[in-house]
């Protein structure tokens, strides 16, 4: 663990960086490519054309056999831009799939590649009349970050996703924690643990123009000489909506996340989202 405190220039990239690749659950993808059923044949209960493609909150959706996604995310806060790359396939069906997430940050006096994280995700319930899709999560967390910009050890992360439609709504909402155990010198081995919660609506203004409120509440626990837990809650208004070009689909999204912590600091960000889908196998 590098041993700058939570008020330097790199605990700023690091905390930025933290709410692409940790909090935002890794932006699932496949939009479009499932239709979730549907109780009947009326305008407001119809499948999303755009289906998941959340920034902050993780739907439990899968990739359908034969597409895989790749997805972009920047955001701009304190003067530090931060980005992550994923890329998701389907395994075999789509009841397994496999994915990757690349990161880097760049100000705040430091800039640099982040952590790799390798994530399987297992479609355990589709979405029913009167159930909700249920996909859970686990990820390794490989320490491939510059100094001051990632976790510098191994970790894992789990998260628990539920998702479900109610006519032009559909309601997100998960569970889950990030662990990395780590090295702090003088008092041995620790460990960072960060439970997380978030929850998401998505309206349906139109077939391919969504409104998005997300929120996520953050427990982070850093191993510093003395254990500093810091509580955070991100609130996150925006929007997302898309074209289909062909068998493809290529979606924008834009938000304005704003974190309020312990010590009531608010901080406001810019963030921007390009996903697009491509078939591997026809």
């Amino acid at each position: 663990m590098s041993d700058w405190m939570p008020d330097s220039a790199g605990f700023r990239v690091w905390r930025t960086l933290a709410l692409v690749i940790v909090l935002s659950a890794f932006f699932p993808g496949a939009a479009g490519a499932r239709q979730p059923a549907a109780a009947a044949a009326t305008p407001s209960s119809e499948p999303f054309q755009i289906l998941d493609n959340s920034f902050l909150v993780e739907e439990a959706f899968n990739q359908p056999p034969g597409v895989f996604q790749n997805i972009f995310g920047a955001v701009r806060a304190d003067g530090v831009w931060s980005s992550s790359f994923v890329q998701e396939w389907p395994v075999v069906s789509e009841r397994h799939q496999l994915s990757y997430t690349l990161s880097w940050a760049m100000g705040g006096g430091r800039s640099g590649f982040g952590d790799t994280l390798i994530n399987y995700r297992f479609q355990a319930l589709t979405e029913g009349p009167r159930r909700p899709a249920f996909s859970p999560r686990l990820s390794v967390i490989l320490p491939t970050g510059s100094e001051g910009v990632g976790y510098d050890a191994y970790g894992l992360q789990f998260n628990l996703p539920f998702s479900k439609q109610a006519g032009d709504f559909y309601f997100h909402w998960n569970v889950g924690m990030t662990w990395i155990p780590s090295d702090d010198g003088d008092e041995g081995t620790v460990s960072i643990e960060s439970p997380f919660v978030s929850g998401s609506a998505i309206y349906r203004l139109a077939p391919m123009f969504h409104l998005m409120l997300e929120t996520v509440g953050v427990f982070d626990e850093q191993p510093t000489r003395t254990y500093t837990v810091t509580k955070a809650f991100t609130a996150s208004p925006g929007a997302r909506f898309g074209w289909n070009v062909g068998d493809d689909q290529l979606i924008v999204g834009l938000a304005v996340p704003v974190t309020w912590t312990v010590d009531e600091r608010r901080d406001t960000a810019a963030f921007v989202y390009v996903s697009y889908e491509l078939p591997f196998k026809k």
